[in-house]
């Protein structure tokens, strides 16, 4: 079977997995079969290594890699048409995992996966290893990247859909500016403080059209009931999609019209500069209950971290 799989037009990702990891998961992967909207990657199948009697589940390959990966290979043509349609795609598949009453709860850009190493539309969910039921989630660990976690989960509260909006915030400012957030800094109990504290990343006012904007803002919103749902998000962007895009821009489309296309000339007029990271700064997913173990707990209804100490 092996042999012959260079000779299929399906490719496939392997991922080892233990057998205590396997059920969840493939439980995580099934909510694709659900609906055909091809968002989230799809499982072929199962199998088990003979000699370490390892699991092994077969997902759909992608070969343009994680979005990172897609994004030094598309720079020049990574305009803000592209840049919108690949939000509404992530957004999209977002919002099909919330519609199951579900949380991805790893959620960031190495978990956003391309299909194909050109094409914008190829774009999926992945890693649903710790997607689970809202309310039925994982409180003992706290595992992810940590510009991408919410201030309430680095604070142990339960993980909600909210705190999924909150890192497609994070999403949104790479989108943006192809920084990843808080790439100058120390990914440490500082940064986790901070962020209880309310700082996000900075941005240019100019690199991105002021809607965009304030629509990323209420995303990382430090309250979570203030953050808008999947569902908000995609009718935005879409809105955003039409007005800049179509050429019958309603009235309330010229604008949101108006700001894209200034952004965009901005976007023209920049040189891609190598971006220094910090050598502490980590983007794969880790556990982070070292960072977060003395974090105290907000004690307000305004949600400001006043009382923290480390």
């Amino acid at each position: 079977m092996a042999g012959d799989s260079h000779h299929t037009s399906i490719s496939a990702r392997i991922k080892n997995l233990i057998l205590a990891g396997i059920i969840p998961l493939v439980k995580a992967y099934s909510i694709n079969n659900f609906d055909n909207s091809g968002k989230v990657l799809e499982i072929y199948g199962i199998s088990q290594n003979p000699d370490t009697k390892d699991y092994i589940m077969v997902l759909q390959y992608a070969e343009g890699g994680n979005f990172n990966d897609w994004i030094n290979n598309n720079q020049k043509y990574f305009n803000w048409t592209n840049k919108l349609k690949v939000l509404c795609n992530i957004i999209s598949g977002l919002k099909e995992i919330h519609q199951k009453k579900m949380v991805h709860c790893d959620f960031h850009i190495g978990n956003i996966l391309f299909k194909d190493i050109h094409w914008i539309s190829s774009n999926y969910i992945s890693d649903m290893g710790l997607c689970g039921k809202v309310g039925n989630v994982d409180k003992t660990n706290l595992y992810g990247v940590m510009p991408y976690v919410s201030p309430e989960v680095l604070r142990r509260k339960p993980y909600t859909q909210a705190a999924d909006i909150y890192s497609f915030g994070m999403v949104m400012y790479f989108v943006a500016t192809k920084r990843q957030p808080f790439a100058d800094y120390a990914h440490d109990e500082v940064l986790a403080l901070d962020i209880c504290k309310g700082i996000r990343p900075e941005i240019n006012e100019a690199e991105a059209p002021k809607c965009y904007i304030d629509l990323m803002k209420r995303c990382w919103d430090s309250n979570p009931d203030k953050r808008p749902s999947a569902i908000e998000i995609e009718e935005l962007i879409r809105l955003f999609y039409n007005s800049y895009c179509s050429t019958n821009t309603r009235r309330e489309g010229i604008e949101i019209e108006k700001q894209f296309k200034e952004a965009e000339m901005f976007r023209t007029t920049i040189k891609n500069s190598q971006l220094i990271i910090h050598t502490q700064a980590v983007y794969t997913s880790r556990l982070l209950n070292s960072f977060t173990k003395d974090l105290a707990e907000y004690t307000n209804d305004n949600t400001e971290c006043l009382d923290c100490e480390i």
